[in-house]
């Protein structure tokens, strides 16, 4: 292969790397060999020989076609693009959504500048806040107070949280020879290989199972910063586990489980914004907890469901329907937790009528409104369940 084709690959390799995509050596190697045995002369052939190469993952494709296309463009492609523009400047066109990744990609060809030194004959600027470090200070800030920079820094910190729950009891059983229950029906079955004999007692155990985890989130407009930052908490524990089931609710319900299972954060969260069409709307708790109830709940309720309820309780139909069907998602699950941000206020009472009628159906009531709050719930699902619930 000519070296500077070689190059060429080594450098596309890493633009890849740098925009999230697991590509190290071993893949360009691999992808060296395999512009050796195609014509270069077409460039889908070489773009299909690098994809099966370098990726290999499904979701990871959307980011590779994007750089492949910046990368591996034609020198005369901006001529072309110059005097294609003279025609098409008289003509409006409508605005369209970046593909999910393309953010990474621009920063990924963009160079790195170096930070200047600040001069030496000015004295260093002392912070006046000694006592508390920066990342400290990140895990007590308010969601809705953070900057983009800060918001940025919590989902990076969201993604490395890991949700353990306790495991429950199952009713399937695995072999196992020290196990409390003897299996009779392979114990018969052992004893056809020596004419009937039973010589020892095939025994079992039951398989422990963590509970599945149903998450009900409000992405109301006054829900709408906090439901951001949350669904990098939803796609963390949806990646990190097998039964979670995720949905979203403002004035309809929305069941996004399939689209949080991309591993791509970026593609998850682009499925979802085109899944979900009343973003920052209204509020109608009680209607979407009754779709809930007749259409989802026999299906993920089961074996002893935790059901994570999160809303700040503003319903616009006031109490319309709330407390049924409240109480009715309360009995079909083994632990309904309610995290509203509102209680991040000291002060905070159950004034409005939709929290009136939600507050005794649930189990535990908790504040979520920065990370501190999220690591908190984490350890409260991670200890064993308690019989202790809110007093009507």
């Amino acid at each position: 292969m000519d070296s500077t084709l070689a190059a060429n690959v080594m450098h596309f390799a890493r633009l890849l790397r740098r925009a999230g995509l697991p590509v190290g050596p071993a893949e360009a190697i691999a992808a060296q060999d395999a512009l050796t045995r195609i014509d270069l002369a077409s460039k889908t052939e070489a773009r299909t020989a690098l994809r099966t190469a370098m990726i290999h993952r499904h979701e990871h494709q959307d980011v590779f076609d994007q750089a492949f296309a910046l990368f591996w463009r034609d020198p005369t492609a901006a001529e072309q693009a110059a005097a294609m523009a003279l025609l098409e400047a008289q003509k409006e066109k409508k605005r369209e959504r970046p593909p999910p990744g393309s953010r990474r990609l621009a920063e990924a060809f963009a160079p790195k500048t170096d930070r200047r030194p600040p001069p030496q004959d000015e004295p260093p600027v002392q912070d006046a806040v000694l006592t508390v470090s920066d990342q400290e200070r990140l895990q007590t800030m308010d969601f809705e107070a953070m900057s983009a920079e800060e918001i940025a820094a919590a989902k990076r910190e969201i993604r490395r949280l890991s949700l353990p729950l306790d495991l429950r009891r199952t009713r399937r059983t695995r072999p196992d020879p020290t196990g409390p229950i003897a299996d009779l029906r392979r114990t018969i079955h052992d004893s056809l290989r020596h004419g009937g004999e039973i010589f020892a007692l095939a025994r079992e155990r039951r398989t422990t199972r963590p509970p599945p985890l149903v998450v009900l989130c409000d992405i109301s407009g006054s829900m709408s910063r906090y439901a951001q930052v949350l669904l990098h908490f939803l796609h963390a524990v949806t990646s990190q586990r097998d039964r979670v089931h995720s949905f979203l609710f403002g004035t309809r319900l929305s069941n996004v489980t399939r689209q949080l299972k991309s591993r791509d954060p970026e593609v998850a969260f682009q499925m979802v914004a085109h899944a979900v069409p009343d973003w920052s709307g209204g509020t109608r708790i009680g209607e979407a907890l009754a779709t809930f109830n007749h259409l989802w709940a026999r299906r993920v309720l089961g074996q002893g469901a935790i059901v994570l309820l999160i809303t700040d309780g503003l319903d616009r139909d006031g109490a319309f329907g709330l407390a049924d069907n409240m109480d009715r998602l309360h009995r079909s699950c083994r632990r309904l937790i309610w995290l509203n941000p509102l209680l991040r206020w000291s002060g905070f009472e159950p004034k409005s009528q939709g929290i009136k009628a939600m507050l005794p159906h649930v189990d535990e009531f908790r504040p979520v409104h920065n990370l501190a709050s999220l690591r908190d719930l984490i350890d409260l699902l991670s200890r064993p369940t308690s019989s202790t619930r809110i007093p009507k």
